[in-house]
């Protein structure tokens, strides 16, 4: 006989101890709100491709939106959303902007979901 793959107990035995711990180590429901809101933004194809490109070095605006073969004015959008969140960083040299990722630790995670999904 196949045995059923069950998501739930199948008999009803809560674990004081590790309820308290993990109540203990969670983080405010505010923190979590923000974290969600960067991996909302970070849940779409155009911006996961206009921050790989980033991780890899500057570009600016003209460079993003051939890489990601988009018009300027769509790129832009994105990249108001991106910097919004904190994810990238820009600055203008005359009439150029160049943008780049905001700190490590987001090239850290894209490299991260990169390797996740190498991994299987």
């Amino acid at each position: 006989m196949k045995q059923i793959e069950c998501d739930v107990c199948e008999e009803l035995c809560e674990h004081p101890q590790s309820i308290c711990l993990a109540r203990a180590e969670a983080l405010p429901d505010e923190d979590m709100q923000q974290i969600a809101e960067v991996f909302k933004i970070l849940g779409d194809l155009t911006r996961l491709k206009i921050l790989h490109a980033l991780s890899k070095r500057e570009l600016c605006v003209c460079d993003i939106a051939a890489v990601v073969n988009m018009g300027q004015s769509a790129v832009s959008h994105q990249l108001r959303l991106l910097r919004g969140a904190r994810l990238v960083k820009y600055r203008k040299e005359g009439k150029m902007v160049w943008y780049s990722v905001d700190d490590d630790h987001i090239a850290t995670l894209l490299a991260q979901g990169i390797e996740h999904n190498q991994h299987r």
